[in-house]
């Protein structure tokens, strides 16, 4: 029994704590996401939704945000960040940093895993096909249906998986803390920014930071376990290479 025990606690530690913990942060993600898509879909979200997007519009005049015109425009600026374009450019420049480094496998693994986020939103607000928010003027145009959110969602898989990847080729605490915590500030700013433009239900945007996180937290769980196993190329200097033994 203690040679099973301790034979059970080695192979344990051979996995790293992300192994551990993502995938109950990513189930967890995701129970939200489908607990909020059926608030939504009974209607239940519609009040608090209202009030919190006319909390960001003048009570005087509610087609005018909340505060001057420099911070209406650089609300348009941040949301950029999650734009198709932005994103699709710093996913095409990562995949071919990763090309000249030959590492092959983690640039299809890294470009597999944001088309595949990108599909799961086109088919998400196929699917559910609400209507964007008419309650105030778009301060931009949109062109899609409205949950979840793909600028919020794209976001967190874009920003969170690419800065897990920085994460890894890290070895201090603070680095990559900061990292992290960068993607996850540039997540939240872009989420807060369809709502301040109008464009986007705050349950919206909520919807896709929750499937958003799921996605990458699952992605990231898996890159792990690949790089773990030798089948994509290690993130951190001086790991075994593929195929190379423990």
């Amino acid at each position: 029994m203690p040679s099973v025990l301790t034979t059970a606690l080695t192979r344990l530690g051979r996995f790293e704590l992300p192994l551990l913990v993502l995938p109950g942060l990513a189930a967890l993600a995701l129970w939200g996401f489908v607990a909020l898509a059926e608030e939504m879909l009974e209607g239940d979200t519609g009040d608090v939704d209202r009030r919190l997007l006319l909390s960001l519009r003048n009570r005087q005049d509610i087609a005018d945000p909340l505060g001057p015109l420099w911070l209406e425009e650089m609300m348009r600026d941040v949301t950029a960040f999650g734009g198709t374009g932005p994103l699709a450019f710093i996913t095409a420049a990562c995949c071919l940093y990763l090309l000249l480094r030959r590492r092959l496998r983690t640039a299809v693994f890294v470009f597999l895993a944001i088309a595949g986020g990108q599909l799961m939103s086109s088919l998400l607000k196929a699917g559910f096909e609400r209507p964007r928010p008419d309650l105030v003027p778009h301060g931009m145009t949109v062109y899609t249906a409205s949950f979840p959110s793909g600028h919020a969602m794209m976001t967190a898989i874009v920003y969170l998986t690419l800065a897990a990847l920085l994460a890894r080729s890290e070895s201090r605490a603070r680095l990559k803390a900061f990292l992290l915590l960068l993607a996850v500030s540039v997540t939240l700013l872009v989420g807060v920014s369809r709502v301040y433009l109008g464009v986007h239900w705050p349950s919206d945007v909520l919807g896709g930071w929750m499937i958003g996180s799921a996605w990458a937290a699952g992605c990231w769980s898996l890159a792990v376990l690949l790089q773990r196993q030798g089948k994509i190329e290690g993130a951190v200097e001086g790991e075994p290479a593929p195929g190379a033994g423990p």
